[in-house]
């Protein structure tokens, strides 16, 4: 199984971006995907996930209310919309997919054995 995530890039402050997230390759049954983001000297963030049915798990206190998370099951593709952008959004962000469960998102980042490359963000004020 393999995930690539597109679609970063910079931005202005208030801005919106949607990141994407192909997974290919993968398993025969569902499976949960969750995005996480890491910013320069600081842990990697879980902000939010989706399960195979589609149900969101609980967004991040630092981004809820300004992203949504989607799937396209058919296109294999999991997707992070990011509006009202922040210069603290500024980070590396990252898909990974737990292909144990398929129905729930854990925001442990240890629970993800796939990850993708990652794509950067960048914020301007």
């Amino acid at each position: 199984v393999q995930l690539a995530e597109s679609g970063g890039g910079l931005v202005q402050a208030g801005g919106s971006l949607r990141l994407s997230c192909a997974i290919s390759g993968r398993a025969s049954s569902g499976y949960a995907v969750a995005w996480f983001r890491q910013a320069p000297g600081k842990e990697r963030e879980f902000l939010g996930g989706v399960t195979w049915t589609g149900r969101k798990a609980s967004f991040s206190d630092s981004v809820k209310g300004r992203f949504n998370i989607s799937r396209d099951n058919a296109k294999d593709t999991v997707y992070l919309q990011m509006n009202s952008l922040k210069p603290e959004d500024t980070a590396v962000y990252y898909c990974a997919a737990d292909l144990n469960r398929s129905e729930y998102v854990f925001s442990q980042r240890h629970i993800y054995e796939y990850w993708g490359q990652g794509t950067q963000v960048t914020v301007s004020s």
